[in-house]
């Protein structure tokens, strides 16, 4: 399965780097966009859950990486709602 990088700048101005075990997330974020906290955090869950299915499928079990990632995008964004319009921007994609 081809496994992607993508790079985020959250709302503080902090970088991060995420991680999908699927290219999935192509469909889900467009390089220089901008996403209100709560549609990244939507658009995170379903594609980390797809790309988490698709592993299910082909190996018999989740994949935990996908899962993690997921976990850690929440709690980030925990941590930023209390922002006034939060937003995150999607920089690019490391295959």
């Amino acid at each position: 399965m081809p496994e992607i990088r993508f790079q985020i700048e959250l709302p503080n101005g902090s970088l991060e780097t995420c991680y999908s075990p699927s290219l999935i997330v192509k469909e889900y974020f467009t390089p220089g966009s901008e996403y209100a906290l709560d549609d990244f955090i939507a658009r995170s869950r379903t594609a980390l859950t797809i790309a988490s299915d698709r592993v299910k499928a082909k190996y018999g079990r989740p994949c935990g990486l996908a899962l993690g990632q997921l976990q850690e995008i929440e709690a980030m964004a925990a941590q930023l709602q209390h922002l006034p319009q939060p937003k995150v921007k999607l920089i690019g994609f490391v295959e």
